[in-house]
């Protein structure tokens, strides 16, 4: 099979990659990253919103999309990336791409108020109408490797000498490894039904919970405090300013609160956050990871 990928030197499509590559698969990814010194060599071609993709993924049995945009800065929002989606799931039709294994979130809604969850819902309906075989993943939060947010809470844990969770910090979250996560997306590749999985880790914690045991395994005591949600905004954008990124958007912080990163699901993922962040727990959190720096 041919196997094409949206952001192959990306945080996930890299593991992709490296899976598919290791089967004995034909990859190719569709890209506006520059290769990383570790990235597998496959031909990389631009993700150009134009008829080209059309050429691009012709030939192509499936295409993973993970191409999306955490929050609106500068030429990046998520309306537009909506739009190039949709323009994508076309081409990939025209093409003759027999299945599409796409990244959501999880509780998509077309009808949220939050631009990021409504977005993602419109997508899930583009996939579904435009008449290919799909599978739709909805994780919740990735860890491993170099990810953000479980790194950074890290990272503020160490640093901050207290640590601010927005309200009563009891709403949930259900973290996956991006090794568990690429893993699921591989296998969807060689199916044929239509399928939605939530691609949730086997471990849920509240949001306070995760920073209590975060702390304990790093082996560093801070106070945790409530704040409102406006206070943690603004301590965010001065964290921000700091280390030169966008650390938590006002959006990110409402979804949190209202508990969309849970659902009452069986768990897809195998490894454990608390086990993993032990064995790296000398290394977890030592550098902060830029979304900012990730785009570039």
């Amino acid at each position: 099979m041919k196997h094409a990928i949206t952001g192959g030197f990306g945080y996930t499509g890299s593991r992709i990659v490296r899976r598919l590559l290791l089967a004995g698969e034909q990859v190719i990814t569709l890209t506006n990253s520059p290769r990383k010194p570790d990235s597998p060599e496959i031909p990389a071609h631009p993700l150009k919103f134009d008829r080209s993709l059309i050429d691009v993924l012709k030939g192509a049995d499936v295409l993973y999309n993970t191409y999306w945009v955490r929050f609106n800065y500068g030429n990046f929002s998520h309306a537009q990336a909506v739009a190039n989606t949709v323009f994508l799931f076309d081409a990939a039709k025209q093409a003759g791409v027999r299945r599409i294994v796409h990244v959501s979130i999880t509780n998509p809604d077309e009808n949220s108020l939050l631009e990021y969850f409504r977005g993602k819902g419109r997508l899930e309906r583009a996939l579904k109408e435009i008449g290919l075989s799909y599978a739709i993943l909805r994780p919740t939060v990735l860890f491993g490797g170099d990810d953000i947010l479980i790194n950074n809470i890290a990272w503020m844990i160490r640093h901050l000498p207290v640590f601010g969770v927005f309200g009563d910090g009891l709403y949930r979250l259900q973290p996956i490894h991006v090794e568990d996560f690429a893993e699921l997306l591989v296998e969807q590749a060689y199916g044929t039904d239509n399928t939605v999985i939530n691609a949730i880790g086997p471990e849920t914690f509240t949001y306070r919970e995760l920073v209590e045991k975060m702390s304990k395994i790093l082996r560093v005591k801070r106070p945790i405090i409530s704040v409102s949600p406006g206070i943690g905004y603004l301590a965010g954008r001065m964290i921000g300013k700091w280390v030169g990124d966008v650390t938590i958007t006002r959006e990110e912080i409402t979804g949190l609160m209202s508990d969309l990163l849970y659902v009452a699901a069986p768990a897809a993922g195998k490894t454990k956050l608390t086990e993993w962040a032990r064995r790296n727990s000398e290394t977890l959190g030592r550098n902060y990871a830029s979304e900012l720096a990730r785009r570039q």
